[in-house]
């Protein structure tokens, strides 16, 4: 039976999934506000988190994050409830372009969207992908993504790696799940629902007048 594949991110609301958890996570760009979701330490997203961990599953990581993950899951001890050994014996998938050894114990190598779309239709535990901002738009252009849990805190960021980058695919979503923790995030979990639909014949037209036309004009020769 073919694998499905997750995605389960935290996100803020102007769409920024860049280091929330910790100030020295990743600070390319300059982005200084890591750690962000402990800044707003919400218990309510742990009736999430909790499923999400329990049971038979693998991840699915970008070269960046798995480098995050092996460089401090694998020391952590018997701290965070056993969540470093549990990602240390489970396999990790990851997804480079490099050649970089992957050191940490049961990671295997995947060259591109190809292997992906193969290990999918192989037997074993579901893929979830954890971080990752690079992997969503090549799988999502693909149809590989089967369900995508988006929560999204009450703060905004300004700056940072965004959820969804250069890449990804006009679709739609259908929500499947939502509910609101007692502080405020929003948890969604969506499902792919095809293409966007045309713009309806019947909805409002464009202007026809000069003014509109010259807009149009403007806009064409980017001077507008």
């Amino acid at each position: 039976m073919p694998r499905t594949i997750k995605g389960a991110v935290f996100v803020s609301l102007d769409g920024v999934i860049q280091a929330p958890g910790g100030p020295a996570e990743d600070t390319t760009g300059g982005f200084d506000q890591g750690g962000w979701v402990f800044k707003v330490g919400d218990e309510g997203i742990g009736a999430t988190l909790g499923p999400l961990f329990s049971g038979d599953f693998s991840l699915l990581l970008g070269r960046r994050t798995y480098d995050i993950f092996a460089a401090y899951w694998p020391y952590v001890g018997d701290a965070d409830g056993g969540m470093g050994e549990l990602f240390t014996r489970i396999d990790k998938f990851v997804l480079t372009r490099g050649d970089q050894p992957l050191e940490w114990e049961n990671s295997h190598r995947l060259g591109g969207v190809d292997d992906v779309a193969k290990l999918k239709e192989t037997d074993g535990p579901d893929l979830l992908i954890q971080g990752s901002s690079t992997l969503y738009p090549a799988l999502l252009a693909q149809g590989l993504i089967d369900e995508l849990t988006v929560m999204t805190f009450p703060l905004v960021l300004g700056s940072g790696k965004r959820l969804f980058g250069d890449g990804t695919p006009a679709a739609m979503l259908a929500v499947t799940d939502h509910r609101v923790t007692d502080k405020g995030t929003i948890i969604t979990t969506y499902r792919p629902d095809g293409p966007l639909p045309p713009y309806p014949a019947d909805a409002p037209g464009q202007s026809s007048s000069k003014r509109e036309a010259d807009r149009q004009r403007r806009m064409a020769e980017g001077s507008w």
